[in-house]
């Protein structure tokens, strides 16, 4: 494998469930080398949300391959001491600990700078810990779909009489990529200084950050974008629409040209685009239901890939509407060789190459660690020998 951007980069993470993890593993992904510091016995929680990947966990294996696990009680001095000699060779420490835990620990950014000062240190939380400006939600517990409801994502999502959550960790997949990105800044930045520095990813201003075209649309309290299902709430027609064989077909338009198209080659009835009713974007939404029933009776004569076919000639954007096992044998991944099998604990299981990645020389793809699998190894590397871990296994320090 070529060298890859991160190579000789070492992260300390005390991470549990999504965020954190899924942050340190597209650090992985380039090359650096990521210490997962884990619980004795337990681990990361995130092992045992489900079973449904031949005995391990979905959310695990998304998001903890490429890493070595650790086991340290840092409830005792002597794993304690363990972690602070990792910290002395590492680049960057993350953690998502309950607010305030790592600084109890003495592992705030301010206590470890003085010894440390090249430390990146990337606390993420779901409301935020700045010292200065801690804000009265400092210490509310935060998991995924709080965060969707507090961000207002909720409140646009999903069809009109019920708001709806994403289908996945959202909030925390854009947590975890917000500190992915500020910690590449802050190597850059410590390139440039010498010095690291902190790093406060909170759960909220990532997932408010993606809610900012509906904080515009409802600019100065105006109405909200409407909860529209699957359809688009501000763009029309765009979203799915039912095809006579019972399938449905997605469809968007995004200008008058594709308007014009779609009235004559896939509805086939070109005095529609005259029609004041639905000229220009602004008067099709307004009109979106007496546009939907013509759309529908249309599409009831035809079955889905007609239907498709048509768009297709138009060269109207479609799409199909797949469930997991579609996506698992998409033809467009299979024909780029998206596939890679990866190393687990209970065998080989497929992995998405990273995007950006042109192949596998370009990711680093290795193992989904046992729990404490390279406990002894990392402590050999710090200078404990045999007796020294076995006095720690005794006290269950690690």
């Amino acid at each position: 494998m070529k060298a890859l951007p991160l190579a000789g980069i070492t992260v300390v993470s005390l991470e549990h469930a999504i965020a954190a993890p899924f942050c340190t593993r597209q650090l992985a992904d380039l090359g650096a080398r990521i210490i997962k510091v884990e619980r004795p016995g337990t681990g990361d929680f995130a092992r045992g949300y489900d079973a449904r990947v031949d005995g391990m966990a979905s959310h695990f294996i998304w998001t903890n391959r490429s890493k070595e696990s650790i086991t340290l009680d840092l409830k005792q001095p002597a794993a304690l001491a363990v972690l602070r000699q990792l910290l002395a060779t590492a680049d960057v420490l993350v953690q998502n600990l309950a607010p305030g835990a790592a600084a109890r620990m003495g592992l705030s950014h301010d206590v470890l700078s003085e010894a440390l000062p090249r430390l990146i240190v990337c606390d993420i939380s779901g409301y935020g810990d700045a010292p200065d400006a801690p804000g009265p939600y400092r210490d509310k517990k935060a998991y995924d779909l709080l965060i969707q409801s507090e961000s207002g994502f909720l409140s646009v999502t999903g069809p009109d009489d019920a708001p709806s959550k994403a289908g996945n960790s959202i909030a925390d997949i854009a947590a975890g990529m917000y500190a992915y990105t500020n910690i590449l800044a802050a190597l850059i930045e410590r390139g440039q200084t010498g010095r690291g520095r902190r790093i406060d990813i909170s759960m909220l201003e990532s997932m408010v950050e993606w809610m900012s075209y509906p904080l515009y649309y409802a600019y100065h309290d105006a109405a909200p974008p409407p909860r529209t299902g699957a359809a688009h709430a501000t763009i029309y027609p765009y979203g799915p629409f039912p095809a006579g064989d019972g399938k449905s077909v997605m469809l968007g338009l995004q200008n008058e040209r594709e308007w014009v198209a779609f009235c004559d080659q896939v509805l086939r009835q070109p005095a529609l685009a005259g029609d004041a009713r639905f000229s220009a974007n602004v008067g099709r939404v307004a009109h979106r239901d007496a546009l939907r029933a013509v759309i529908v009776e249309t599409f009831a004569s035809l079955t889905s890939a007609q239907i498709v076919e048509r768009l297709e000639q138009a060269q109207i954007a479609n799409a199909t509407i797949n469930a997991m096992q579609d996506v698992w044998r998409h033809p467009q991944l299979r024909a780029r060789a998206r596939w890679i099998d990866i190393d687990t604990p209970i065998g080989p299981v497929p992995a998405l190459l990273p995007p950006g990645a042109d192949g596998p020389d370009d990711a680093r793809m290795d193992p989904v660690p046992a729990l404490g699998q390279h406990t002894e190894k990392i402590l050999h590397e710090l200078g404990y020998g045999p007796e020294s871990l076995a006095r720690m296994r005794a006290s269950a320090a690690v």
